[in-house]
């Protein structure tokens, strides 16, 4: 079996995939010439398989915690109680792992207790198939008791054994399915899909931040609109993301919409994403979060204010998921400023700019397109705004003030909102070139002093 090149992110440089597999291969040999069983198993295998570079290499092994731990100069026991420890070569860990059977999964995700067993019973107690595969890298071999490569080259995602206790046994193996299913391409298994449709309400049983990740690992995979299709499928998208789910069913005006629904929309949107970041996934995702709330029909369907209602619901869900401070605040710019876009050929040239600089622009601006390519295909204001880009250079969005606060007092302005005022048209007359330096910044602000901000206007420049 030849094996994919390439480079893997490690703390304090990077570690080429060949030598993350020599290492690995370094402590299989350790394990068996100390008389131990010793194999890769589960993803790792599984993308060897598909001709795809491993992330990490995963090891299972008939060696105890307490001998994993003297065999190998430096270990971490991360979960010693289940026999999992850390090996860590040159600063990388790989997780090694003693074969075990579970026993008992009362909390829904760990389980009670496990007893040390053989590689083929271990293998029997995992999730899916295309997990489940053992492989000897001395012998370069695959150890299969599960069936996974025939469902490799199915394309299927099945759960080992009884697709109801697998998911019994941890509650969160639904979500994964999905997200197995749509990062790689595949169909979930009839029988695995059908156990998990039963069963997708208890998926609640779960922490937010576990849903979350999963969540996240979807969305920003090759495959985010099926993504969203399938957890609507499963039934598991009401129960995570109830507020996305409302989107079904609800009509948009066929001139801006020919598409459909809202819903239809935000999975053809998602359908233009591969591999996105994680505030452009879920800005996608949720930008249209507030039009079921904000839905009526006069004249034609209008969702008036949907964008300032979805960015409450964005910042509410997003709590609710447990992100971080930094993505709901960038997350939620997106929702809020994505019907900008239309006007942005009527703006006044400081009004562009000021937009234009937002911290989250480049990542709107590609929403934007992806809005327009899942609806009307219009990119007329994209295309305006890729040319500002080119022409707008970083002065020009972000110039050096002409004037500061000290300044102005010194010309007579209290203290106080009209020193803001005054700076704040200041900068919008620097940013459409009608002040170009301090001396006619100065000279304005003389000839305005008494002036409020509210009078401020086209005269004054």
């Amino acid at each position: 079996m030849s094996f994919p090149a390439g480079r893997s992110k490690r703390s304090g440089g990077e570690v080429p995939f060949m030598n993350k597999r020599t290492q690995a291969l370094s402590i299989v040999r350790r394990l068996r010439a100390a008389g131990h069983e010793a194999y890769f198993v589960g993803g790792c295998v599984r993308d060897l398989l598909r001709g795809e570079r491993p992330k990490d290499y995963d090891i299972a092994t008939d060696a105890v915690p307490s001998r994993v731990a003297e065999l190998f100069e430096r270990t971490v026991g991360v979960g010693e109680q289940f026999g999992v420890m850390l090996v860590l070569v040159d600063g990388v860990p790989y997780e090694v792992a003693t074969f075990r059977a579970d026993v008992g999964y009362k909390d829904g995700r760990h389980p009670d207790s496990v007893r040390f067993t053989d590689a083929r019973e271990d293998a029997l107690r995992r999730d899916f198939t295309v997990n489940g595969l053992f492989y000897d890298p001395v012998s370069r071999k695959v150890l299969d008791w599960v069936g996974g490569r025939k469902d490799l080259d199915r394309r299927l995602i099945r759960a080992i054994g009884q697709p109801a206790r697998r998911f019994e046994e941890d509650k969160l193996r639904m979500l994964r399915a999905v997200r197995f299913a749509s990062v790689l391409g595949y169909t979930i298994e009839p029988r695995t899909a059908s156990a998990i449709r039963k069963r997708a309400s208890a998926i609640r049983q779960v922490s937010q931040e576990r849903v979350r990740d999963e969540l996240v690992k979807m969305f920003t995979g090759p495959h985010p609109g099926r993504a969203l299709l399938l957890l609507d499928r499963t039934g598991l998208l009401e129960q995570v993301l109830p507020e996305v789910s409302a989107m079904k069913g609800v009509g948009q005006p066929r001139k801006y919409h020919p598409e459909g629904d809202v819903f239809r929309h935000t999975r053809l949107l998602m359908d233009q994403l591969s591999s996105p970041d994680p505030v452009l996934a879920f800005g996608c995702l949720l930008h249209d979060v507030g039009k079921p709330r904000t839905y009526e029909r006069k004249d034609r369907i209008r969702f008036n204010g949907h964008e300032q209602v979805g960015a409450r619901m964005a910042e509410e869900i997003l709590t609710r998921l447990r992100f971080s401070n930094d993505h709901k605040r960038d997350i939620v710019a997106c929702v809020e400023g994505h019907m900008r876009f239309k006007d942005v050929r009527q703006m006044r040239e400081s009004t562009l700019k000021r937009f234009m600089r937002r911290q989250t622009f480049v990542t709107e601006l590609e929403q934007h397109r992806v809005d327009c390519l899942a609806s009307h295909g219009d990119l007329g204001n994209w295309r305006f705004l890729k040319r500002k880009q080119r022409s707008f250079g970083a002065e020009d969005l972000r110039p050096a003030p002409l004037v500061n606060g000290r300044d102005l007092m010194a010309e007579g302005y209290p203290e106080g909102p009209a020193l803001g005022q005054a700076l704040r048209r200041i900068e919008e007359l620097q940013l459409e070139g009608h002040l170009k330096n301090r001396q006619e910044a100065l000279e304005w602000a003389r000839a305005n002093k008494n002036r409020t901000g509210g009078e401020h206007g086209q005269s004054d420049r």
